[in-house]
């Protein structure tokens, strides 16, 4: 159960950062979730089988219901509703056509070192004039996850991951590495999903607490 509550309060921390984001930018903007691999590409594959594709998906879906009811929902888009294979480029591409305010890319990690654990933040390499306010999320929401929630933190870090290569020049973005599939207690507590009840109480809670 608290392997539980760690997912479900990460989905609900992340809408929260984003609601912080859009009033820092004082407008309902529009937030393209990029929801990593996808089909064929299944991503990194956990100690216990679960496949990235799958718990990234189940945490983006989740943030769309938890955005749908909430009582000032944000624009979010996802780059996949499904189980579908989506290429870097077309997710870029995306993002550009709805001219997004802020770009997030759902990952989980893997290492050959079982002990390896906790979540990554990356922001693009590349100067712009979205980095300030890029690395500004990133921190913020590295530090939130590592006061709110306990997971170990490993740090922003600076990559020239295409999708973020593609985008920094048009949006403020980040992409998330959630915690590693090959950590036996992380790939445990990510293969929690769909947890309605749970995510209503809380959900109500957040809202009460924001009042």
């Amino acid at each position: 159960m608290k392997n539980l509550l760690k997912n479900v309060s990460f989905v609900i921390l992340l809408l929260k950062m984003c609601v912080i984001f859009g009033q820092e930018i004082d407008a309902q903007k529009r937030i393209v979730i990029d929801v990593g691999h996808g089909g064929k590409d299944s991503g990194a594959i956990g100690i216990n089988g679960i496949k990235e594709k799958d718990v990234v998906l189940d945490i983006a879906l989740e943030i769309l219901r938890l955005n749908k009811n909430s009582e000032t929902p944000l624009y979010i888009y996802l780059t996949r509703y499904s189980d579908t294979l989506i290429s870097l480029s077309d997710r870029t591409k995306l993002a550009k056509a709805l001219n997004a305010d802020l770009f997030i890319s759902l990952h989980c990690n893997h290492s050959h070192n079982p002990n390896a654990r906790g979540i990554e933040v990356y922001v693009g390499r590349n100067e712009s004039r979205n980095s300030k306010e890029s690395v500004w999320f990133a921190y913020q929401l590295q530090n939130q996850i590592k006061k709110q929630l306990g997971f170990e933190s490993r740090g922003v870090k600076f990559a020239n991951f295409q999708v973020l290569r593609e985008i920094v020049g048009y949006c403020p973005l980040v992409l998330v590495e959630l915690g590693f599939l090959s950590n036996e207690d992380e790939s445990r507590y990510l293969t929690y999903s769909n947890q309605n009840k749970i995510l209503a109480y809380l959900i109500k809670h957040q809202l009460h607490q924001k009042r």
